[in-house]
């Protein structure tokens, strides 16, 4: 196996000791290069040897002596320089299952693969670990390992995830421990199926992996109104939601710490305060929605008491989805008490897309702005959160452009960052709204 150069910076290492763009890399210090992965743990030596080769020409060794990490400067066509790993499950719960039709391929994709773990916080189910995988995991030292455990009861998992192997991976996580591999992990929790004497049972599993398990979030099962087909499932009743929360509180490590957290969308369901963020430590499970609120809100007042006032801001609008408008109008509320001259409205967009009971920010479409705000005076601005675009910042969920929504509103769309003190120097008028 060999994968193709797509480019040389031609000030790297690499570049100055004439490799070549098109070139197959063959070896990198004798290990064959499957991935960025392999890539990036054999390059890292001062001394690195080299094998590579043209089409059609002889294989070639070069010898390149570098900084200890310095990158070498290759550029491959992928990052991952090989396919992207699909999930192999079938889970109950999978949320993708639940997309509705039409959307662009990519948000069809089911990626269960480590690398993207390790690359971008990615989580795992281990079933499609081989175990040359798990050795290099360990060898490589990859961590953290963020992993989708949702049951530590073998039977039970394999039956919600559609995979017979599935509960027997789990063994993967205690050679992990024994290695010392930092892990996250995430349990789905569907209510009358892994929660109750359920969850109890996976927290106190889980609590034997401490202190190497860094974190546990416990997040509700998301249910959009395209499940034709799939099976059966209900959302968490308040009572539920509450009862989750008073579980995961009752299970501490054996230092008597706190390491399982619900996730904000617990605590909205059972008409709990949100935590302040002494509570989160250090944010371990931000991606899973644990705290999000908490350090938003905090890094707002701060900002809003911090900064001095700019030029008055514009009449603004502000969109945010069902869970998150209360917050952000408590929020609001606050920043006129000091800017007496504030004129902002916020606006929650009910989810009509996804359907069900889907009300986050990150999931609102362009068409479902456009019915949350026809009729409306939307001001002089219209403020949206970066969290509702896809990662190159150009398209919302259902490929509407933030352009077509100016054109179709007749005011700015302003992109703002998806964090509190954003937030905070766009309504003291710090923050560009043109």
């Amino acid at each position: 196996m060999a994968v193709i150069i797509s480019s040389v910076d031609p000030r790297s290492p690499a570049g100055r000791a004439g490799i070549k763009a098109g070139e197959r890399l063959l070896s990198l210090n004798g290990h064959t290069v499957r991935d960025v992965l392999d890539y990036q743990f054999y390059s890292t030596e001062q001394e690195v040897e080299l094998v590579t080769c043209l089409p059609g020409e002889s294989p070639r060794t070069t010898r390149i002596k570098k900084g200890e990490y310095t990158d070498l400067g290759l550029g491959f066509e992928s990052y991952l320089m090989d396919e992207q790993q699909r999930c192999r499950n079938r889970c109950i719960f999978c949320f993708i299952d639940q997309n509705p039709p039409g959307l662009r391929e990519s948000l069809y994709f089911k990626d269960d693969d480590e690398r993207l773990s390790f690359l971008f916080g990615n989580y795992i189910t281990l079933t499609n670990l081989t175990e040359r995988e798990v050795r290099r995991i360990i060898e490589m030292r990859i961590a953290p390992m963020n992993i989708s455990v949702h049951t530590m009861d073998p039977k039970l998992r394999a039956a919600m995830m559609g995979n017979k192997n599935a509960g027997a991976v789990l063994s993967y996580m205690k050679r992990f421990y024994e290695a010392g591999i930092p892990m996250n992990v995430q349990l789905v929790l569907v209510p009358g199926i892994n929660d109750g004497e359920a969850l109890r049972f996976s927290l106190e599993a889980l609590r034997d992996y401490r202190p190497v398990l860094a974190s546990v979030a416990c997040v509700p099962v998301g249910l959009t109104a395209h499940r034709e087909g799939l099976p059966s499932l209900r959302p968490f009743t308040k009572a539920e939601a509450a009862a989750v929360i008073e579980l995961t509180h009752s299970i501490l490590d054996h230092e008597g710490q706190r390491f399982a957290y619900p996730s904000d969308e617990f605590f909205l369901l059972a008409g709990y305060p949100m935590p302040d963020c002494d509570y989160y430590g250090d944010f371990a499970q931000l991606e899973n929605g644990v705290g999000m609120s908490a350090l938003f809100k905090d890094e707002f007042v701060r900002t809003l008491e911090d900064t001095e006032p700019g030029s008055k801001p514009p009449r603004l609008t502000l969109l945010t989805g069902e869970a998150a408008a209360p917050l952000l109008t408590e929020l609001v509320a606050r920043a006129k008490a000091v800017l007496p001259d504030l004129e902002a409205e916020v606006i929650a967009v009910k989810n009509h897309f996804f359907g069900g009971h889907v009300s986050v920010a990150g999931l609102v479409t362009g068409r479902d702005i456009l019915s949350a705000t026809k009729g409306r005076n939307l001001g002089d601005r219209v403020v949206f959160p970066d969290a509702m675009l896809r990662r190159e910042g150009d398209l919302f969920l259902d490929d509407m452009r933030p352009e077509e929504l100016e054109l179709a509103c007749g005011r700015p769309f302003i992109c703002c960052p998806t964090e509190g003190g954003a937030l905070a120097e766009l309504l003291l008028g710090r923050l560009s709204t043109n």
